[in-house]
C-alpha cells in the first residue's frame, strides 16, 4: 500500500463556514508510516456524488479514507451511498448498539439513546472500529485488496481513531515500515546559502534517508526523515547524521528535536528556570497563546497583558504619556516601556512585548499597516526590533510577528 486519498463530506466544508483540519492531520499521519496521499477531495452529502467519488479515489489509491457526512438518521447518506457502492445493505449492528448504550450510560444520558440508535445501523460487510469519543462509528469496507474508511467529521473523534485504531491497524496488517523523522532548525542564513553550506552533507546521506527544507517566517526548519525496518536503527543513524551537520552550521542551529519554536523556547525556560511574561497590543493574546501552549507551561509562564488601548499601556504598564506623545504609540520607545513594565508587574526574568498595526486600517498615530516594534527584555538587558510586513492580513500578521519574537528570543538566550 502506497498511496491514499482522503474525502471530506460536508456542505459546511465547500461552503467555508467549517475549516478542514481533519485532510491535514490525516496526510501526516498517514505520511508517518509510508503511505503518501495523492489526492484529497471535498464533496457535498450526497449520494451520487460521494459513489462517484469513492469510484474515483479507487482508481488514483488503495486507501480511502473519508470524513463527514455520519448521522443519526436512518436516511443518512453517506453511509446509505457506501452500502450501495459495495452492494451491501445497512443492519443494526448488536456490538456497535451495546457499545453505543454503553457510552450513553457513562454521560448520563440513556433518553437518547433511541434517538441515536440508528449509529449502530452499519453495512453487513463492514469492520467496526467503535468511537469512544461520539455515537457515530468508524466503518471499514475492503474489495480486491483496496480499503475505505468511513469516519465522523468531528475532529476530536477523528483523531483518536486515527491515532489509536486506524494507524496500527493499517501497520499490523501491511507490515510497513517504520519512518522516523528528526527536525534542526536553523536561523540567521538563508535558505540558498544554507543549501550551499550543507550540501556535501546532503548528498553524502544514506538512500533511506531524506532532506526537506521547511521555511517557517525567518526560521528554516530541516526534516531529516529515515524509513526502515527498525525503529531503533533508524533513530541512530538520524542522530549519527545530525551530529556530522552541526559543525558545518552550528553558530545556527538553534535545536535539534523540537519542531516548534514555543517547544524549543519551553525547554530552555525549563532547563534555566527562567520566567517570562508578555505585553501585547497588535499580537492580541497570541504571544502568550504559544507559549502557553505546551503541557507545564505555568512553570515559566506567570502572566500576559493585552494592552490594547493607550491609556492601558500607561495605566497598567506604566508606559510614560510624554513618551507616546513624542514617539507615537506606535514606536521602539513605546515597545520598550512595555516590556520593562510587564517584567516589574509580573517580576520575571523576561518579558516580551509588541506594539503595531495589524490592520486593516492605519494605526491611530498614522502608522502604516504591517508595522510593529517588539522589545525582548532578559533580566536588565533588552532588544528591540522593527518589522513592516504590509502583505499579511490581520490574522497571519498576529502569527508571524508572534513567531519572530519567540525565534529571537530563542537566539538570545542560546547565544548567552
Amino acid at each position: 500500500m502506497e498511496k491514499a486519498v482522503l474525502i471530506t463530506i460536508g456542505d459546511e466544508i465547500l461552503s467555508g463556514n467549517t475549516v478542514d483540519t481533519n485532510s491535514n492531520f490525516i496526510a501526516a499521519e498517514l505520511k508517518n508510516i509510508g503511505i503518501k496521499v495523492s489526492q484529497i477531495f471535498t464533496i457535498s452529502d450526497e449520494i451520487e456524488t460521494i459513489q462517484n467519488t469513492i469510484q474515483s479515489a479507487f482508481e488514483m489509491g488503495d486507501l480511502i479514507i473519508t470524513t463527514g457526512g455520519l448521522g443519526p438518521t436512518r436516511d443518512d447518506k453517506t453511509k446509505k451511498a457506501i452500502a450501495e457502492f459495495f452492494n451491501d445493505e445497512i443492519a443494526l449492528d448488536t456490538a456497535t448498539f451495546n457499545h453505543l448504550k454503553a457510552y450513553m450510560e457513562k454521560r448520563g444520558r440513556l433518553e437518547i439513546l433511541e434517538r441515536n440508535r440508528e449509529q449502530a445501523f452499519v453495512p453487513t460487510k463492514s469492520t467496526v472500529f467503535q468511537n469512544h469519543y461520539g455515537t457515530a462509528p468508524c466503518i471499514m469496507m475492503e474489495q480486491n485488496g483496496k480499503l475505505l474508511f468511513s469516519l465522523p467529521g468531528v475532529p476530536y473523534e477523528v483523531k483518536p481513531l486515527i491515532k489509536d485504531q486506524i494507524i496500527p491497524y493499517l501497520q499490523e496488517k501491511f507490515k510497513l515500515n517504520y519512518i522516523s523523522t528528526r527536525i534542526v532548525s536553523v536561523v540567521g542564513i538563508p535558505e540558498s546559502i544554507l543549501a550551499d553550506t550543507i550540501e556535501n552533507w546532503e548528498l553524502a546521506l544514506p538512500s533511506n534517508l531524506a532532506l526537506s527544507y521547511l521555511p517557517v517566517g525567518t526560521r528554516v526548519k530541516l526534516r531529516l526523515t529515515a524509513t526502515g525496518e527498525n525503529e531503533a536503527v533508524l533513530q541512530e543513524q538520524l542522530e549519527e547524521e545530525i551530529q556530522k551537520l552541526l559543525p558545518l552550521i552550528k553558530d545556527n542551529v538553534i535545536a535539534t528535536s523540537e519542531d516548534k519554536i514555543e517547544k524549543i523556547l519551553a525547554e530552555i525556560l525549563t532547563e534555566r528556570k527562567l520566567t517570562i511574561s508578555t505585553a501585547e497590543s497588535c499580537t492580541g493574546g497570541e504571544l502568550a497563546k504559544m507559549i502557553t501552549s505546551n503541557s507545564g507551561s505555568s512553570k515559566y509562564f506567570l502572566g500576559g497583558i493585552v494592552a490594547y488601548a493607550t491609556e492601558k499601556k500607561i495605566e497598567i504598564l506604566k508606559v510614560k504619556k510624554e513618551t507616546v506623545d513624542k514617539f507615537t504609540v506606535v514606536s521602539e520607545q513605546v515597545a520598550a516601556e512595555m516590556a520593562e513594565g510587564c517584567q516589574e508587574l509580573f517580576n520575571t526574568n523576561i518579558s516580551l512585548s509588541t506594539t503595531g498595526v495589524a490592520g486593516p486600517g492605519k494605526g491611530e498615530d498614522g502608522k502604516e499597516v504591517g508595522t510593529v516594534f517588539y522589545t525582548i527584555r532578559v533580566n536588565d538587558k533588552e532588544v528591540t526590533s522593527k518589522l513592516y510586513m504590509p502583505h499579511l492580513d490581520r490574522l497571519d500578521f498576529m502569527y508571524f510577528v508572534s513567531q519572530k519574537v519567540i525565534q529571537d528570543l530563542v537566539g538570545i538566550l542560546i547565544s548567552e
